[in-house]
């Protein structure tokens, strides 16, 4: 016997898959394909026994074009070649029960346990490395452990500090007192998680003053992601 009378791929799923196609050419079949491949189909399941793919192929002129074809479970494959009925389907029968017994050797299993622990190590690292920039990013914001004002808040931002208060404006998060030129000041809602108000009191002149609104590192962070990267994972804000 050839020790490889047909092709067997191994899938994504880790699943051993024959092309229809091959074995119809490899049973020496001289029925048209459609036609053959017809006589079975009701057999089996597709999407589970076989599911439909396209076999891109040359033709006379030099161009490619797609022929149907079928990926095979190889349980479906070993099936139609002894419902053949020919010395040749029993000789790749015979393979395929061959290929099976190795497949579920103790050895060959192990590998493949290996190696899907090893993808799945890999992609572990892969997540690591992709949230490695957001805890950094995290870290920068809680670097100085203390709620600053908002010029120093877009400094650290790295925008203009007239974009940040506008934002902050448009999606009311604070607001002005007293008309355009008035204090800013944050809605009650968001203290003291996103903002902190450092006391008022009353100056020399006896004129109360008004406390001056502080971001926490959170809320400079949750700021960050909601408006000025938010390609980052945003927080969740509890209203």
């Amino acid at each position: 016997m050839d020790n490889e009378l047909i092709n067997i791929q191994t899938n994504e799923q880790g699943e051993q898959r024959v092309s229809a196609r091959e074995l119809h050419k490899a049973l020496g079949i001289k029925e048209r394909f459609s036609l053959w491949f017809g006589r079975y189909e009701d057999m089996f399941v597709a999407g589970s026994d076989f599911t439909s793919v396209g076999l891109p192929t040359v033709v006379n002129n030099g161009a490619t074009r797609m022929l149907d074809d079928y990926s095979l479970s190889v349980d479906m494959a070993k099936h139609i070649s002894m419902m053949t009925k020919t010395e040749r389907g029993n000789q790749i029968r015979d393979y395929f029960i061959q290929i099976e017994k190795q497949w579920n050797s103790p050895e060959l299993m192990m590998a493949r346990s290996l190696q899907y622990a090893n993808n799945k190590l890999i992609g572990y690292e892969s997540k690591i490395a992709e949230l490695t920039p957001k805890a950094e990013l995290h870290d920068k914001f809680i670097a100085t452990g203390e709620a600053i004002g908002v010029r120093e808040a877009s400094a650290e931002m790295g925008i203009k500090q007239n974009e940040l208060v506008d934002v902050l404006l448009n999606h009311k998060y604070i607001y002005r007192q007293q008309g355009r030129n008035g204090k800013l000041q944050p809605y009650k809602k968001y203290v003291p998680k996103l903002f902190t108000l450092k006391s008022g009191g009353v100056g020399e002149n006896g004129i109360e003053y008004t406390p001056r609104m502080r971001i926490t590192p959170y809320g400079r962070e949750y700021f960050y992601k909601k408006f000025v990267n938010p390609e980052q994972t945003e927080l969740e804000m509890e209203e």
